[in-house]
């Protein structure tokens, strides 16, 4: 983990901590994975409806789909099929913010609590876009072991979600046109998918994608957030926590931290946002590393950079929405800016919108209308516009 200094005593080796799997067998990994294609649907259930979604029925789909490095998973979407649906009418998927590391973290567990701490913030929101027709698929874009900050995951979860969707007659958009939105950790899955699109699922068609908020390098991030005391370490230290999960092998964080770090660790292996920024507020890596031999280690490096959209060499092949505040204190935006200017010099048709919050969470608030206008644009057909 890039950003570690000394602290502490080392500890014995210490291995992965995965989240308590979900009781519901639902969620269960199959053994039949090697055997499915992406995107093959393995299991539907009918949901009860939502009163946060009036006239929408509700439907989890679990499919096959990929891991970082490669191997088959099991993953879950939310489709919320509205009662002014038509037939290929159109499909959003949307990535919500997942900022977690424990099952009940994930979209389709948060749809059905009473926690008043875990909420569909942008329910509003949705509920316009489900008034107008659209079906809208909430993928559970973390994975089966919660891998907060496995950006490339995020991504093929996604395209998979969608193309699981697709297959179901019962759904009724197998030829609809499809955009993607998403904020902050669900803008990182958006923008993952749509620049893993032309490579991962070419055959998807897929109109455009709005994506805010965007953590666009890890390992700038990282430093950014673990270097001194902050607010936000609990992230940081999740992020390397989801990581670790999703390449033991490579990034096995665990082994670097102190005791203190361990138990920080421990403490927040199955939270959410609240617990995670609790536990890691005012703290820092120097707090809880043992050991800094991980800061040199190429094979650890490469995992941060393998999940920066910086430094990934696809672009898109669809006009992308692009929206941040240019003062985020919790993003490095210059790799916002860096990758909006290779995406430009490629020929993607962007359209980038600052907009003047000072900080993260109210420029999704700010920047949500205009991202779901331009989304509605892409939908209905119209060229898309680009400020580059």
């Amino acid at each position: 983990m890039a950003g570690l200094a000394l602290g502490g005593t080392a500890v014995a080796r210490a291995d992965p901590i995965y989240p308590v799997p979900d009781p519901d067998p639902f969620y269960a990994q199959t053994a039949d994975l090697g055997d499915r294609a992406p995107g093959d649907v393995l299991a539907t259930r009918p949901m009860p409806p939502l009163l946060m979604f009036p006239d929408t029925t509700v439907t989890l789909v679990k499919f096959r789909s990929t891991s970082s490095e490669g191997a088959p998973i099991a993953a879950v979407t939310t489709v919320l099929t509205p009662r002014e649906h038509v037939p290929d009418g159109p499909l959003l998927s949307y990535q919500h913010i997942i900022n977690g590391l424990g099952a009940q973290c994930a979209v389709s567990r948060v749809l059905y609590t009473n926690d008043p701490n875990l909420q569909v913030r942008e329910a509003v929101a949705l509920n316009v876009a489900l008034r107008r027709g659209w079906s809208v698929a909430l993928p559970d874009h973390l994975g089966p072991n919660s891998a907060y900050g496995a950006a490339k995951l995020g991504g093929q979860i996604t395209l998979d979600g969608i193309r699981a969707v697709k297959r179901l007659p019962e759904l009724g958009v197998g030829n609809s046109p499809v955009a993607m939105a998403g904020y902050s950790g669900g803008g990182m899955a958006t923008a993952w998918a749509a620049a893993l699109a032309p490579r991962y699922a070419p055959e998807l068609s897929i109109v455009g994608a709005a994506t805010g908020g965007v953590p666009m390098n890890l390992r700038k991030m990282v430093n950014a957030l673990g270097l001194q005391p902050h607010p936000a370490f609990g992230l940081a230290m999740a992020a390397a926590i989801g990581l670790e999960r999703e390449y033991p092998d490579r990034l096995p964080i665990s082994t670097q931290m102190n005791a203190a770090g361990l138990a920080a660790r421990d403490a927040m292996a199955n939270g959410c946002t609240n617990e995670i920024m609790a536990i890691g507020a005012g703290h820092n890596a120097s707090e809880f590393a043992a050991s800094t031999s991980m800061i040199d280690d190429p094979a650890v490096m490469s995992v941060l950079d393998e999940n920066s959209l910086e430094l990934y060499d696809g672009v898109p092949n669809i006009p992308v929405f692009e929206w941040h505040s240019p003062s985020d204190p919790l993003i490095p935006v210059d790799a916002i800016v860096n990758t909006d200017r290779r995406y430009c010099a490629a020929g993607v048709r962007l359209e980038m919108d600052m907009n003047p919050s000072p900080e993260h969470l109210s420029a999704a608030v700010l920047g949500l209308p205009d991202a779901l206008a331009w989304v509605d644009a892409r939908l209905r057909g119209e060229p898309a516009p680009s400020d580059c």
